[in-house]
């Protein structure tokens, strides 16, 4: 296959592929539509690889918050899971947060006094601005935390005035 000048069967290949994957996300999105209160939701995706397949799977929507159990119980009476299984889910989520915290790059730079959304921000932050500006991490963290630090002792300050 040659991507920058396609036969028309390839074409025709890849134009069946778009139409099966929207006719797959339009399935979902009117099982999901009958769906209410706690519990998952169909999502539609594509296997990794170069022969991709369309794939569904069951799986909590963040975007819609009142779906999310709030706590165990509800998480159980959503999924049916075993204890066994609760565990092994917690185990696994545990393992790969903790994962993506150590290896962020830009977690050293991080003033831990700064509330979770300011830390947050200045992680987006400084990873687009150094993608978008070809920079390394350590010269956008120089450009941005003075910014981001005045913000969160402004931020400090007025919830001191508040509290008075």
């Amino acid at each position: 296959m040659s991507e920058e000048n396609p036969t028309p069967e390839e074409k025709a290949a890849e134009e069946a592929k778009a139409a099966a994957l929207k006719m797959a996300k339009a399935t979902a999105a009117a099982t999901n539509a009958t769906r209410t209160g706690k519990g998952t939701r169909v999502q539609v995706g594509q296997t990794r690889g170069r022969s991709t397949q369309i794939i569904t799977w069951e799986a909590f929507d963040k975007s819609f918050a009142d779906s999310v159990p709030a706590n165990t119980s509800e998480f159980m009476d959503s999924t049916n899971a075993t204890d066994e299984q609760l565990v092994a889910y917690l185990v696994e989520g545990y393992n790969a947060l903790s994962y993506e915290k150590a290896s962020d790059p830009v977690a050293e730079f991080v003033d831990l006094t700064w509330p979770e959304d300011i830390q947050a921000r200045f992680r987006l932050v400084v990873r687009n601005y150094a993608a978008g500006a070809n920079v390394t991490i350590e010269d956008a963290v120089s450009i941005i935390k003075p910014g981001i630090d005045n913000a969160a002792k402004a931020i400090k300050a007025a919830t001191l005035v508040a509290a008075k």
